[in-house]
């Protein structure tokens, strides 16, 4: 779609965000011949982001608040690279109303709704109260300003339990609880409020019943200055992890499948169009409703976010529909180009979320140095945007590439994987071969997750609630490292260590001496499994076994680039690795596995005989300290709270003794650091 003549012309636009949207906010601009500026902090001075636009302008130091969060620092680069419109994509500033009217002040457009409908809709309790007089459902709950813990476990029992805690400032699942006792209400209620402080300084909450086998169905709306206002169907987000979203999908499924589906789509788009209107809304946003699988014709209001939403490519997919370019539109002043007639639902469209993060490890976030990044081949369906935009068979939003440090400053989420399909089955297959084709080495990911999650029975079929993934996450079956994993990995480090140009015999890895070649002893291990692989021979007459078996013909070819075609008997397939130190991270047949030199008995002795000791499983920032120092503690007792990518991950004693608190309230901790030690009894 291409930008009319507009009444307040805009050609240079400030984009104040990071990552991945800054990149797709820069795509539309480029193709709309609109001057992109990007701004930084130290920590992505060398991002994808920052190289792309047209400008770039620092900000400050890694730190959001002295960085993205400061309304002063991007207004004055605003000013300085003449731009006459900032879009703040999602997250940061984007839900700021602060930011809006100070972009209103310095006479900058803000790509987005008016300082009052982001308060309004900002908090969640006020805008209960405007969409209901309206005439939009919402859950039934306990919802005032200014309640007290007090209140609001003497309210709970008239809300009913299960109740759902929420701030009401923020979203992404932040700072939410379910609690279902009254017992555990007062802690719940504390960790709550810490966590709606730190992300979204307010730490207002309020309660709403708990939906049983809720679905989380959501609706594009786009409005402009003239009073017209257009849904654009909904997405089905029910796929979430402690209610934060990891696979979205367009249409959703649950209507698609209902005769009368058709029906309760146009009443779910009349309510989010009423939404907007309750606030006199300008721009893009979505309307969020929590649907009961069990009664879908009943729907409740849930929240309204007044921004882009990082799953708004599958709407795009399945209407063709670029919504920066609309929110550009609006945001100049002119009429939407169509009518709500005019939108047509268009195949199926599903999105991935890849995250920096371990679900075997209770989905904590991880981080580091992307040795190697591969993307899967995207694809053009002749559609609007070309093969990485609106209109991909695959299209992936990202900003990976090999070298970018993740750390722990900003949001864990590294990529989305998008797909589209005539049908919702071949939109599912088109996503698994994209996402067994997506490469991240240098950390855990939950790429295996996603195609494990795509591949249960209940996805396929389109049994979706919020809770499926805490209810099956058992069932998933991982793969470990096997033999043959074991095998690439030392055939790759014996192709390395062999490789050409090492003219001296005595520095050769070979196994070179006078008479056949010695065979190349490799001892390896890959979480609990461990082994050791021989391998013999040279160039195309290796030979390679697993501990005691027998030993099999093998073969290397280097593809370069981190690839190679392994061959171990009769089978071949293509492996990308990289080498972090004694780690060498492999991925195969869409499992990432890092495997390691082996750790000997001796130091397993050593570590088994040290004193209990509670590690941060990630790097993050101390923010409580439960126990005191010197106090004595049981095996579950809380220890140190340390936050990381904006969630909490409590760590406890493992056994009984004497604590020794290492840590103080503020402090910044790496992944492995020891922050309190237990002197057992």
């Amino acid at each position: 779609m291409v930008l009319p003549p507009s009444r307040e012309r805009i050609d240079t636009v400030l984009i104040a965000n990071r990552g991945e949207i800054a990149v797709r906010i820069i795509r539309t601009l480029r193709r709309l011949g609109i001057r992109s500026v990007a701004v930084y902090s130290d920590a992505d001075a060398g991002a994808r982001h920052v190289r792309e636009a047209d400008e770039a302008v620092r900000l400050g130091p890694a730190a959001a608040a002295e960085s993205y969060l400061s309304i002063e620092r991007v207004l004055a680069a605003a000013r300085r690279t003449g731009a006459q419109a900032i879009h703040p994509g999602f997250g940061f500033l984007a839900e700021n109303a602060a930011f809006a009217r100070a972009c209103a002040d310095a006479g900058i457009v803000f790509i987005g709704p008016d300082a009052r409908a982001i308060e309004v809709m900002g908090d969640k309790i006020a805008a209960r109260a405007a969409v209901e007089a309206r005439g939009v459902a919402t859950v039934p709950g306990l919802a005032r300003p200014g309640l007290s813990d007090d209140e609001l476990v003497a309210g709970a029992a008239s809300v009913g339990f299960p109740v759902l805690i929420k701030p009401s400032a923020g979203g992404g699942g932040k700072g939410m609880h379910v609690v279902t006792q009254a017992a555990q209400l007062p802690d719940a209620l504390a960790a709550a409020r810490r966590e709606a402080a730190a992300s979204f300084g307010d730490d207002t909450l309020f309660l709403e019943r708990y939906v049983a086998t809720p679905r989380h169905i959501e609706v594009q709306i786009i409005a402009d200055a003239h009073g017209h206002v257009v849904h654009l169907g909904e997405r089905e987000c029910s796929l979430q992890r402690r209610h934060q979203k990891v696979i979205e999908e367009a249409p959703s499924p649950l209507l698609s499948d209902l005769a009368e589906g058709a029906a309760i789509r146009e009443r779910l788009g009349a309510a989010a169009c009423e939404t907007a209107r309750s606030v006199g809304y300008v721009g893009a946003g979505t309307v969020e409703f929590i649907v009961s699988a069990d009664r879908p014709e009943e729907f409740f209001f849930m929240e309204m976010n007044t921004r882009l939403q990082v799953e708004h490519p599958v709407t795009e997919e399945i209407t063709g529909l670029d919504l920066v370019a609309l929110q550009l539109l609006v945001a100049a002043g002119d009429p939407l180009p169509f009518t709500q007639d005019d939108v047509a639902l268009t195949g199926h469209s599903i999105e991935a979320r890849v995250y920096a993060e371990d679900p075997r490890s209770g989905f904590l976030p991880t981080g580091g140095r992307v040795l190697r990044v591969v993307h899967p081949a995207t694809e053009d369906r002749g559609g609007a945007g070309g093969a990485d935009g609106v209109g991909g068979r695959i299209r992936v939003d990202s900003a990976l590439e090999d070298g970018l440090e993740v750390g722990v400053d900003y949001d864990p989420m590294l990529a989305k994987v998008i797909s589209w399909g005539p049908d919702r089955a071949t939109a599912l297959r088109r996503l698994s071969a994209a996402l067994a084709d997506t490469v991240v080495l240098g950390f855990e990911t939950n790429i295996e997750f996603l195609r494990l999650l795509l591949a249960h029975p209940d996805v396929a079929a389109g049994a979706l609630d919020t809770g499926l993934i805490a209810r099956v996450f058992d069932e998933l079956r991982f793969t470990d490292a096997s033999d043959r994993v074991f095998t690439e990995a030392a055939l790759v480090q014996d192709a390395a260590a062999s490789a050409p140009g090492l003219s001296d015999p005595w520095r050769r890895c070979d196994g070179w001496r006078l008479g056949p070649p010695a065979p190349r002893r490799y001892t390896l291990e890959s979480g609990e499994r461990r082994g050791e692989v021989r391998v013999g021979g040279a160039g195309d007459t290796l030979r390679v076994a697993v501990d005691e078996g027998a030993p099999a013909p093998a073969a290397v070819t280097t593809l370069g680039d981190g690839r190679a075609l392994v061959r171990i008997g009769d089978v071949s397939r293509e492996v990308v690795s990289a080498q972090d130190g004694a780690a060498l991270w492999l991925a195969a047949g869409g499992v990432t596995v890092c495997v390691r030199e082996r750790i000997t008995r001796a130091e397993r002795q050593a570590d088994a005989a040290a004193s209990p000791q509670a590690v941060s499983p990630l790097p993050g920032t101390v923010v409580l300290i439960p126990a005191s120092d010197g106090a004595h503690v049981e095996p579950g007792d809380a220890l140190v709270v340390v936050e990381a990518m904006k969630m909490e991950h409590v760590l406890r004693a493992a056994v009984a003794g004497t604590v020794r608190i290492d840590v103080a309230v503020g402090d910044r901790v790496a992944r492995g650091a020891v922050v309190a030690r237990v002197e057992p009894d």
